[in-house]
């Protein structure tokens, strides 16, 4: 057993003295100690549970949609390298047919293979994010239109049974055509979350009525909320029961947004997301998103029509630009790793320092650099 002693990020979401006892791959246990008790040392350093991405489709060159073990490996280790231990990689609209074989192989790899390591597949890649492709056309962003489907109770059961049981999250857009029939057909089955749509406040809250329950990044590929028509962001935001995301890469949204959308919806509520790309971890140049050509410069992803598509970032960069703006440590920290681990069902399992959970642990300095990463319990190499 190995115990790890500092400044804990504890279930109560603040910071306080403690030791992390370790044992194999889990935490054995968590007890809290007087700052007297510490070596001046273990005073200055954070431990923080492993992040959680729920939302990314690429990093390290490669992407989701690539449908190829090599992508989902250069992925995972990219993502430990940057503190993020647990991540549901996000699909694009695409034809039936090759949402199969990226879900497919996603299930296969995740249960058959591990990295160099030793750490399982399954231990990272926790889920799939099915974004798209119920979704409206006329805010689409980066996805591609040609492949747009109406949702379909058939098509999600098919894509489930490829993914063996992974997809965590559909999104859908409320306001097509037998959205409202399909939330309610499959709300006991799937997660639902409002995406790239033009639906109204009461079309978003009969969403929510019928079973949604959370936001795609928030703001992102929606109308605005206005004094007259709240909109997605007005629904969500008076229903104690819908989380929602934010891209805190300092391109999606405005700082102010960002400070706004976590008095607005709560430090509970609110979910950091990366949204990367491809290129996440590249230099600039030309990169693909969901079969499409885009352009990356000076940290920011478009494409040839300037539409935003994705972020260059990593969650943990996207968790400390939060704090940057101003948002307390304390509720980046949990939008960053219990909340997201939350809505995808698994924070028992990861997102926070509990015991009997799964030993992913970050030891940050006082400003949250990173030095080290564990992932069950094994040292990763980290940036």
């Amino acid at each position: 057993m190995r115990e790890i002693r500092g400044i804990l990020y504890t279930e109560a979401f603040r910071f306080a003295a403690g030791v992390v006892a370790v044992e194999g791959d889990r935490i054995a246990s968590v007890a809290l100690c007087g700052e007297e008790e510490l070596t001046a040392a273990e005073r200055e350093r954070y431990i923080l549970p492993g992040l959680v991405d729920i939302h990314l489709h690429g990093c390290a060159g490669h992407d989701f949609c690539e449908g190829t073990a090599e992508a989902l490996r250069a992925m995972a280790s990219y993502e430990l390298s940057r503190g993020v231990t647990s991540i549901c990689p996000a699909t694009m609209t695409l034809p039936e047919e090759r949402l199969q074989d990226i879900c497919a192989v996603c299930a296969r790899v995740s249960e058959t293979e591990t990295l160099p390591a030793g750490i399982a597949m399954r231990d990272i890649v926790r889920g799939i994010y099915l974004e798209g492709p119920f979704i409206a056309a006329e805010k689409k962003g980066a996805q591609n239109a040609a492949y747009i489907r109406r949702p379909d109770t058939a098509l999600l059961g098919r894509l489930q049974a490829a993914a063996d049981g992974m997809i965590r999250i559909v999104t859908i857009a409320p306001e097509v055509p037998s959205a409202l029939a399909c939330i309610e057909e499959n709300a006991d089955r799937f997660r639902f979350s409002i995406a790239h749509t033009s639906a109204d406040y009461d079309t978003a809250f009969a969403a929510i009525r019928a079973g949604v329950c959370h936001v795609t990044h928030l703001y992102n590929a929606m109308p605005p909320c206005l004094h007259r028509d709240p909109g997605v962001v007005g629904a969500a935001a008076e229903t104690e029961a819908v989380t929602a995301e934010l891209i805190c890469d300092r391109q999606h949204l405005h700082d102010s947004t960002v400070r706004n959308a976590f008095r607005l919806f709560g430090a509970e509520r609110l979910v950091l997301v990366s949204d990367s790309m491809m290129a996440a971890g590249m230099p600039d140049g030309l990169y693909m998103l969901g079969g499409q050509d885009v352009t990356v410069r000076g940290g920011r992803a478009e494409l040839a029509d300037g539409a935003l598509a994705g972020s260059v970032t990593n969650l943990y960069d996207c968790m400390r630009a939060a704090i940057e703006l101003g948002i307390p440590a304390e509720a980046a920290v949990r939008a960053a790793t219990y909340n997201p681990a939350r809505v995808v069902g698994l924070e028992d399992e990861c997102g926070v320092l509990r015991a009997g959970n799964r030993a992913d642990l970050l030891i940050t300095d006082r400003s949250f650099g990173l030095r080290e990463v564990y992932k069950s319990g094994i040292a990763m190499a980290h940036d």
